[in-house]
């Protein structure tokens, strides 16, 4: 039988392990600023090469959400396991 100081011990850890997971989320948001702030310039730069830049962009930008989607999938699992 596990005693009532074990059990908020733990409940203590997980809640403070989830929250450090989900500082993820806002790396993931400050890449997708940069990610689309990039693709502004360079439009700017070179209107020709705006296809090009932009296929970029949407992989820059699929590459950010999944590192953000991925931290809070962490989170869960470190809260409810």
């Amino acid at each position: 039988m596990k005693s009532i100081f074990f059990l908020s011990i733990t409940t203590a850890g997980k809640s403070i392990g989830a929250g450090m997971a989900t500082i993820g989320c806002a790396g993931a948001g400050a890449g997708i600023g940069i990610v689309f702030s990039s693709l502004v310039l360079g439009v700017s730069r070179n209107p020709i090469q705006e296809q090009k830049l932009f296929q970029y962009t949407l992989l820059g930008f699929a590459l950010c959400e999944v590192m953000g989607l991925l931290s809070i999938m962490m989170a869960f699992i470190i809260l409810y396991s």
